[in-house]
C-alpha cells in the first residue's frame, strides 16, 4: 500500500468520525426533547428497564455486524450517563410530588450538598430557602410556609442546630437531616420535634452532576406516610432508595465509611512520612495501583473536617478502628514468620467469605482498569 493510499484511508476514517459526531449530536438533541415528555407524563428521569433495553439492543446489533463483544455496551452506558446529565445541566423541570402548598428549608444549604438539593428541588417547582449560622434572624420567615426542613451542617453541631430549630417548627413539618450517623441524630429529632421525622444519608459527595443511580438511605422514624412524597421525589430524580433502621445504618457506615476512610488516611500518612517520589510511583504503577493511588489522592483533595467528622463520629467507630489495627499485628506476625501456609489458609477463608462477589469484583474491576488504562497518557 502506498503512502497516498494510506492517507486516503485515513481521510475516510476522519469522515466517518465526523459522521459519528453528527449522529451523537442528533441523539442528544432527541434526549433533550424526551426529557420534556417525561415531565408531561410524570415519568422518572431514570428507567432501569429502558437502560437495559437500550444497552442490550445496541450490543446485539453490534455483534450481528461483527463488532467486538462489549464495545457497544461500553459506548451506550457512557452515552446514557451523559444523557442523564442533560437533565441536570439544562432547565429541565421534574414532576413535583407534593400536591399541597409548602416550601423547602435547608439549614446549611450554602454547602455543597445543600446546593445540589436546592437545584433539584427548584427544578421540581419548589420554593427553597437556605440559611447558615448567620441567617437565623430570617429563620421564622423562611419556616413560615415550609413543608420540609433539612439540616445539613457539620455533625458535631447538628444536635445543637436541631435543638435551636425546634421552637420554630410546626407539628405538620417534616424534619430531616443529611448526616452520616443516624442513631443519635434521629434520637435528637424525635426528642425536640413532635412532627414527622425522616433521617436521610445521601451516599455521595458534592462533586456529582446527576442524582441518577446515586444512593440515598432513608431512616423513617415517625409518621413515614407523611414523608412518602419526599422519598418519591428522590426516585423521580433518579436516586436509588434504601430504607434502613438507624442502628443498622450506623453499623454499616462504620465499615463503609469510617474504617475505609481511616485506612485511606493512614496509608496517605504513611506515604507522606516515607516520602517516595510520587511521580515515579505513578509512572511505574499498574492500572490497579494507579487506581488505588487515585482514591488516596481523592481523599486528600477534599475537606479534612468532613472526614474527621465521619471517622470520629462515634465511639463505635473508634472501637472498630482499634480492632482493625490490632488485627494488623496478627497479619504482620504471619509475614514476619514467612508462614506461607498460614497466609494461604487465611486467604482461602477470606475468599470463602466473599463468595461469588470475588468473581464479580474481578470481572467488574477488570473493566474499570481497562478504562483507566485508556486514560493514561
Amino acid at each position: 500500500m502506498s503512502a497516498a493510499e494510506l492517507e486516503k484511508i485515513r481521510e475516510e476514517i476522519n469522515d466517518t468520525d465526523r459522521e459519528l459526531v453528527r449522529l451523537l449530536k442528533k441523539r442528544f438533541d432527541l434526549v433533550s426533547k424526551a426529557t420534556v415528555s417525561k415531565k408531561d407524563y410524570g415519568e422518572q428521569v431514570y428507567s432501569r428497564e429502558r437502560e437495559i433495553y437500550v444497552v442490550s439492543s445496541a450490543e446485539k446489533y453490534a455483534q450481528e455486524n461483527g463488532l467486538p463483544s462489549g464495545l457497544l455496551s461500553d459506548v451506550m452506558k457512557r452515552l446514557l450517563r451523559e444523557s442523564y446529565k442533560i437533565c441536570s445541566d439544562t432547565d429541565f423541570s421534574y414532576p413535583k410530588t407534593l400536591r399541597e402548598d409548602g416550601d423547602i428549608v435547608i439549614v446549611g444549604g450554602n454547602g455543597g450538598m445543600g446546593r445540589i438539593f436546592t437545584r433539584y428541588f427548584e427544578a421540581s417547582g419548589y420554593r427553597v430557602f437556605s440559611f447558615g449560622h448567620r441567617g437565623w434572624d430570617k429563620a421564622p420567615q423562611y419556616l413560615k410556609n415550609a413543608k420540609v426542613v433539612i439540616v445539613t451542617v457539620p455533625i458535631d453541631v447538628t444536635v445543637d442546630v436541631i435543638k435551636q430549630l425546634s421552637p420554630l417548627l410546626r407539628e405538620d413539618q417534616i424534619l430531616c437531616d443529611f448526616t452520616s450517623v443516624k442513631a443519635p441524630i434521629v434520637d435528637a429529632m424525635m426528642k425536640y420535634h413532635k412532627g414527622p421525622v425522616l433521617g436521610l444519608h445521601p451516599m455521595f459527595g458534592p462533586d456529582i452532576r446527576s442524582l441518577v443511580k446515586q444512593v440515598i438511605v432513608t431512616v423513617p422514624e415517625r409518621d413515614e406516610k407523611a414523608s412518602e412524597f419526599l422519598v418519591e421525589q428522590f426516585r423521580i430524580w433518579g436516586a436509588k432508595i434504601f430504607k434502613s433502621k438507624a442502628k443498622d445504618h450506623d453499623s454499616a457506615m462504620s465499615i463503609i465509611q469510617a474504617l475505609r476512610h481511616f485506612g485511606t488516611y493512614s496509608y496517605g500518612s504513611f506515604l507522606k512520612n516515607l516520602n517516595p517520589n510520587l511521580k515515579r510511583l505513578i509512572d511505574l504503577s499498574s492500572p490497579i495501583y494507579r487506581m488505588e493511588l487515585m482514591m488516596v489522592g481523592r481523599l486528600f483533595a477534599q475537606d479534612p473536617r468532613l472526614y474527621a467528622d465521619i471517622i470520629m463520629a462515634s465511639d463505635a467507630n473508634v472501637d472498630l478502628i482499634r480492632n482493625f489495627v490490632k488485627s494488623l499485628a496478627d497479619d504482620l506476625k504471619i509475614v514476619e514468620d514467612k508462614n506461607v501456609d498460614a497466609f494461604t489458609e487465611n486467604f482461602i477463608k477470606i475468599r470463602e467469605y466473599f463468595g461469588e462477589f470475588s468473581n464479580e469484583a474481578f470481572k467488574e474491576s477488570g473493566a474499570l482498569l481497562a478504562k483507566l488504562q485508556d486514560e493514561r497518557s
